[in-house]
Order: structure tokens, then C-alpha cells, then sequence
């Protein structure tokens, strides 16, 4: 049996017909940069995010970028996020000319130690970006109550995390703005590169709305000096399509996740996800962990079973990061975890039986290991 990692051709097939009509609409309209489809799409977001505003952009590193220019945060500043994460949420920091500060991450959750927060502040810190990881949030109450005792700003990264909640409450509606993805692969994704941020601050949506195109609050007038960075149409139009079948995918996921769960519980030399008890994880990646990490890949593969790593070497491990100085050994609980993880397959449209297979084959692999 073969089983894929990911199979956007399954998702395709199961709403072509919705998909298709969309992008026709647009064809038909010739809307195409902006517009009315990526309106109709900001106003469902938001509504679907529990906001006020949501402004699409051209991806998520845009999104994440567009806040914290709009904030003013520049040479200079300090903003702190954790090292387990694509290199998109610090570059978003680097490009604004700010140091990103690493903190570590819980051993259970992989996400932003509190703990750890507190003592990596600084009086050049601005802001705050909790990586929501893997389709689950960070615990956000003490990350909050942290950023009003020090007066600093809040920007989720939730480029994951498309409807997880915590307590109740979407990710992206609780600090001062929420950073969404939509590279294909995620669990709300575009067919090619779209973003969004959502926030309930009116100044701020209205800020980015002219960052996103070239500084123009009106054709042709430059208030400041901004950038391409708006969505298109047909991103709009299909992610419209797609926001509607998004809670019943999470469910499956949720399903999926389940069923991984029951089958791999008590198998010995891994370690499964767990879902924090005040959120809701939307598994975005279905990531275990195991110290033979690499023989085990190379056993599934051989069984037809593609997986992936989320993210093999962390970010202050990179090259692109060599100036900061921060040498292995860090940050031991984001480094520990980066070599052990492996992501398995993960969904809306894996069947029972390919969830089985996955994991008979690695429970036998782990076994002759």
C-alpha cells in the first residue's frame, strides 16, 4: 500500500467541482490582483477567526512582516520567538532590521516556554511571536500576562494553526494580530501562495492594507514606502471554497489523529503528540518523536510510506543565524526534539486503512530497530 505524505490531488477531487466554478469566476470577472474576491474572503476569515479585520496578503512570511513594520519595529529592537519553527517567523524579524531572541520550548508541547519568556526580556524587547506549532497553540494566558506586565506587543504566528483553539479562543484572536499561511499544504491552503492577518485593531489592518500595496491608501498617492504584497483574486476566490470545508478537515485530522493514537499508544522508543487539555489541536502535522529517527524514515520508506521532518535543525543552528553567536546546546529541548522528530502522514482524506498500514509498519520497523 502506497500512502503519501500529503495528497493535494485527493483534496482537489473531493470539492473539484466548487473549485472549479470559482476559478471560472474569476476568470470571468478578470479580477485578478485584489478585489472583490479577496474582500468576500477577508470578511469570511475574519468572521471565521473571531476578529474584526482580516487583510489578505501575498503569503504568511508577508503577514508576519507587514505587522511588525506597521508597529514601527526596526534596527534596534528585540523580538523574541523560538528556534523550532520555519525560518519565515524570524526572517519576517530580520527583515524589519530587528534581532530575533530565542527562547526555548516546552518538552510536551514543543511551543514557547513561559518560563523561558520571562527571562530572555530585555529593555530592547518590542514584541512577542508564539509560534502556534503543528496545528496546536502555545498557552497563551501566561505569554499574555507576561506581555502587559512589560508593556509589549503580541503577534501570533499561526501559519499552522488554521482553527486550533485555546480555552475557547481561536488562534490568531488573542494577541494584538494573528499571522496565517496559506502554502498549499496547510490545513486552509491556497493553489500557490497566499497569507492573512487577522486583528481586532482597526489602525493596524488599515496600515498593513497600504503596506500591501506599494504605500497607496489610493492609486497612485504614496503615503509611505510599502511593498507588492497583495493576494490575488483566484487565491481569494478558492479560499473562499475551502474556508467552508475547513471544520469538517480539522475533524478528520482530529480523527486521524485519534486513531494514530490508539494504534501507537505503548509501542515502545516513540513518543506521541499530546494535545494540552485547555486547547484544541488541529494537526496540521502529526509529529512523534524517536531516537532512531533516521532508520525509521528509511524503514517506511521502503514500505511505501512517505514522512517528513519539522524542522531538522533549528534555527539558531542555521547559517543564516551564524552572527547571532548561540552555539549548540542553546536551547537542549528545541535541539533534543529536532533530531528525533518525524511527521507521518496527515490529511483530511487519509483512509482508515492507510492510517493502519502506517502504523503496523512502524510499529514492526520500531521493533527490529
Amino acid at each position: 500500500m502506497k500512502v503519501p505524505f500529503l495528497d493535494l490531488k485527493a483534496q482537489y477531487n473531493s470539492i473539484r467541482g466548487e473549485i472549479n466554478a470559482a476559478i471560472q469566476e474569476v476568470l470571468d470577472s478578470t479580477a485578478f490582483a485584489g478585489g472583490p474576491y479577496v474582500a468576500k474572503f477577508e470578511e469570511q476569515f475574519a468572521a471565521y477567526c473571531g476578529t474584526k479585520y482580516a487583510v489578505g496578503v501575498g503569503n504568511g512570511t508577508d503577514a508576519l512582516w507587514l505587522v511588525m513594520l506597521a508597529k514601527g519595529i526596526g534596527p534596534g529592537d528585540e523580538v523574541i520567538t523560538v528556534p523550532n519553527t520555519f525560518i519565515a517567523t524570524a526572517e519576517a524579524v530580520s527583515l524589519c532590521g530587528a534581532k530575533p531572541v530565542f527562547v526555548d520550548v516546552d518538552s510536551r508541547t514543543y511551543t514557547m516556554d513561559p518560563a523561558c519568556l520571562k527571562r530572555a526580556i530585555t529593555a530592547k524587547t518590542r514584541a512577542i511571536i508564539p509560534v502556534h506549532l503543528f496545528g496546536q497553540t502555545a498557552d497563551m494566558d501566561p505569554i499574555l500576562a507576561i506581555a502587559r506586565e512589560h508593556g509589549l506587543m503580541v503577534i501570533e504566528d499561526a501559519c499552522q494553526a488554521h482553527g486550533a483553539l485555546y480555552k475557547g479562543r481561536m488562534a490568531g484572536s488573542m494577541g494584538l494580530a494573528g499571522c496565517f499561511s496559506f502554502y498549499p499544504g496547510k490545513n486552509l491552503g491556497a493553489y500557490g501562495e497566499a497569507g492573512a492577518v487577522v486583528t481586532d485593531d482597526q489602525e493596524l489592518a488599515a496600515k498593513i492594507k497600504v503596506l500591501r500595496e506599494h504605500g497607496q491608501p489610493k492609486k497612485y498617492i504614496h503615503s509611505v514606502i510599502g511593498w507588492n504584497a497583495r493576494m490575488d483574486g483566484i487565491q481569494g476566490a478558492i479560499l473562499s471554497v475551502k474556508l467552508r470545508h475547513l471544520p469538517a478537515a480539522n475533524e478528520a485530522r482530529r480523527a486521524h489523529a485519534r486513531q494514530y493514537g490508539e494504534h501507537l499508544a505503548g509501542v515502545a522508543g516513540i513518543v506521541l503528540p499530546v494535545e494540552m487539555p485547555v486547547a484544541k489541536h488541529v494537526y496540521h502535522i502529526y509529529a512523534i518523536r524517536s531516537r532512531k529517527r533516521d532508520e525509521l524514515i528509511s524503514r517506511l520508506a521502503a514500505r511505501d510510506i512517505a514522512c517528513g521532518i519539522h524542522y531538522p535543525v533549528p534555527l539558531h543552528l542555521q547559517e543564516a543565524y551564524a552572527s547571532l553567536g548561540l552555539p549548540r546546546g542553546s536551547y537542549p529541548v528545541a535541539e533534543e526534539s529536532a533530531q528525533e522528530f518525524v511527521s507521518l502522514p496527515m490529511y483530511p482524506e487519509l483512509s482508515i486503512e492507510q492510517i493502519a498500514y502506517v502504523c503496523q509498519e512502524l510499529e514492526a520497523a520500531v521493533k527490529t530497530l
